[in-house]
């Protein structure tokens, strides 16, 4: 993401689209931190270039490159069981379509470095989900089987940070996120920092340095648990 945004403001690009996700706000995976991390480079270069860099943030795209729905599919066809992590884990969905649409919408009218946040309806049980296809499939012999959850899953998501605000647009699917402001002279201290670790391959030092970046990143169900804790006491002490 660094080196398309610095590209693209090299060589004039008009507008940037960064498309992120809820797994950004209050991460709890490697994963979601990196695309806060993203938000944030972003964010912070718009405030020095001519380019408009826009952010997008929204749930999970129905049908799209890892979605749920194709791997039921699969373990429906092959009698099963359809693998559910917990039965309490909510998520929300979109569209391909809509989501292509407000992404689109979005960046058309992002002037500013804006965060949007997109209205993605009411959360769907990914239990309710996979009995609804077992259904639909006709098969009656299908069962399914709580696995637990992985490293760094969450029951549920969140668009916004403790603290942000949501403001209207001339959308009614689409917001502003009110996010927090960074330096972009620290935010490639820190990037530079980041990068010269990610080439020792220690992935508990690049780790720790995720969470300095965004300390509201607390690992869930990882080793990297043990880092929080580290750095808990830091600021304490």
């Amino acid at each position: 993401t660094k080196i398309l945004a610095d590209l693209a403001d090299k060589y004039g690009v008009k507008k940037f689209v960064m498309i992120s996700t809820d797994k950004a706000v209050n991460p709890t995976n490697v994963m979601g931190c990196s695309k806060r991390i993203c938000e944030i480079y972003v964010q912070s270069l718009n405030q020095h270039s001519d380019t408009q860099f826009v952010t997008t943030r929204f749930g999970n795209v129905l049908g799209s490159n890892g979605s749920v729905i194709p791997l039921f599919e699969k373990q429906i066809k092959a009698g099963g069981p359809v693998t559910v992590t917990h039965p309490d884990i909510i998520r929300f969905f979109m569209l391909i379509p809509e989501a292509c649409a407000l992404v689109l919408e979005a960046g058309t009218m992002g002037n500013e470095g804006e965060v949007f946040v997109f209205d993605m309806g009411q959360p769907v049980k990914i239990a309710d989900l996979a009995k609804r296809l077992i259904q639909n499939s006709g098969r009656r012999d299908v069962k399914i089987e709580y696995t637990g959850l992985r490293d760094g899953e969450k029951l549920y998501e969140e668009v916004l940070f403790k603290g942000e605000e949501e403001v209207p647009t001339v959308h009614p699917k689409i917001h502003v996120a009110k996010v927090r402001q960074y330096e972009y002279e620290e935010v490639c201290k820190q990037f530079d920092e980041l990068e010269t670790l990610s080439r020792t391959s220690d992935d508990m030092s690049v780790v720790r340095k995720m969470k300095m970046i965004v300390p509201e990143f607390r690992s869930n169900n990882s080793k990297y648990e043990t880092i929080d804790k580290e750095l808990d006491i830091l600021r304490k002490g």
